[in-house]
């Protein structure tokens, strides 16, 4: 996959795994990390209905707009996470940008974990909670571009598509286990035990999981060449995570990142954290238990689909796999929406949220590689992140927020509409913009460092 370059500081800032017992062993250390800080993130959405109560007075009807307004403000602080935490990285390294985006988020938790309830400090407690959520959303912001490079730099040629696909593995993952927690302890305890005290103890395994994911990553191998961070340490790498750079010599991989994940993180929202939420409300009251073993199936299908996706990118391509999405999401998307919050029997709810993961699988299992390789290394986590957190702030992160406003108002079929325009432009895209063959900045830098240094030269 092809872009318009820059010569990097040094062709080979970047360090090439050992073996592949060594990409394996530092993707899973990445993937861990992964793991929990996406946990954080869908822990939230996962108790919402259930925590609502303790930050928001029963009696005031906006109170679940008031939760999912917190949960999308959340998304405007990823770009300055992707800003930060890709500088950071680009300079200094991925792994120690890695270690302190998890830190933060671990801290986050515990503070949602212990903060008092409405009923006891008033208005503060959502105060607490919006700030929590908002440091959050500023360390998520690094964590993506991050993680997503690192990922993508620590596989081995021939198998990035597989092993990157982890990076998805892990985001999903997250989901799974915050709806695990939740079924544990809807056979454990009853709903209002929960309500009162149960989404702490969720909130407090996310911490707990950091602090572990903390000391991991401490020993993953570093992917940023010890040159390039000698040469930013001493000021010579003036380039390196450059907005300067990025926005002057990188905007057309910038633009293109943005673009290509648009329609993708409208999808990922709309199916993988509003699709279960209409399953939650559809089978709420007795079938409680049946909605949340639902979603936990079909969340674990999406999880495991990754892998496939991301080996079948080695063969057929990156390109054929995204625009498989691309089309599956402009015809589904309707039926989807307007399908499933009617449904009441098992299987057939199943089904429907199942066939929508299938065809997200096209964008999520390639995603960060499909990014990585845009950009050279100079700004690589950069690039990546900052083009994805734009996207994702506007259009996945609101996605949540805008279909409650369009349920209340009765326009669902606005929103529907407005979501397959989104994913028909990220489909244009796939089609005339990208090439399931060529020179990449991940695999190829020095050839393409040359082939540029050549056409200056020319001029």
């Amino acid at each position: 996959m092809s872009a318009s370059a820059t010569p990097p500081i040094d062709s080979d800032a970047t360090v090439a795994p050992h073996s592949l017992r060594r990409s394996v062993s530092n993707t899973l250390k990445g993937s861990a990390g992964n793991l929990v800080e996406w946990y954080d993130v869908y822990v939230y959405s996962v108790f919402a209905s259930y925590f609502e109560s303790q930050f928001f007075s029963k009696e005031d009807k906006n109170a679940t707009m008031y939760v999912w307004a917190i949960f999308a403000v959340t998304f405007l602080m990823r770009p300055i996470g992707a800003w930060y935490f890709g500088r950071f990285a680009d300079r200094y390294g991925r792994r120690l940008a890695l270690t302190v985006s998890v830190s933060l988020m671990a801290t986050c938790s515990f503070l949602v974990a212990v903060t008092p309830t409405v009923s006891t400090i008033g208005a503060a407690a959502a105060v607490i909670l919006v700030l929590a959520r908002l440091v959050q959303g500023f360390a998520t912001g690094g964590e993506y571009g991050t993680s997503a490079t690192y990922m993508s730099e620590a596989a081995i040629p021939g198998r990035r598509g597989f092993l990157s696909s982890f990076h998805y593995v892990t985001l999903v993952g997250g989901h799974v286990v915050a709806q695990l927690v939740l079924l544990v302890m809807l056979h454990v305890m009853d709903v209002q035990q929960i309500s009162e005290w149960g989404w702490r103890v969720a909130f407090g395994i996310g911490g707990i999981g950091a602090i572990v994911v903390f000391w991991l990553r401490r020993t993953m191998d570093e992917s940023l060449g010890a040159e390039a961070i000698a040469q930013a340490k001493q000021g010579k790498a003036k380039s390196s995570g450059s907005l300067h750079e990025l926005f002057v010599n990188q905007w057309r991989p910038l633009l293109l990142c943005f673009l290509i994940t648009a329609g993708g993180t409208i999808a990922f929202y709309t199916y993988s954290v509003t699709g279960p939420k209409m399953i939650q409300t559809a089978f709420a009251g007795d079938d409680v238990m049946a909605g949340t073993w639902i979603n936990l199936a079909a969340l674990v299908v999406l999880m495991l689909m990754q892998p496939v996706g991301g080996w079948l990118s080695d063969i057929v391509g990156r390109k054929t796999l995204l625009v498989f999405f691309g089309i599956g999401g402009v015809l589904y998307t309707w039926f989807l929406v307007l399908q499933l919050p009617k449904q009441t029997d098992a299987m057939t709810a199943f089904a429907i949220l199942t066939i929508g993961f299938v065809i997200l699988t096209g964008y999520t299992s390639i995603n960060a590689v499909v990014k990585a390789e845009l950009f050279p290394t100079h700004v690589r986590a950069l690039g990546v992140g900052l083009g994805y957190a734009l996207a994702n702030s506007a259009f996945g992160g609101t996605a949540p927020l805008l279909y409650q406003a369009a349920l209340r108002a009765d326009r669902v079929t606005e929103f529907v509409g407005y979501a397959t325009a989104v994913i028909a432009v990220s489909l244009v895209v796939y089609v005339f913009f990208l090439t399931n063959k060529g020179a990449n900045w991940l695999d190829d830098e020095a050839a393409l460092h040359q082939r540029r240094q050549a056409r200056l030269d020319r001029r």
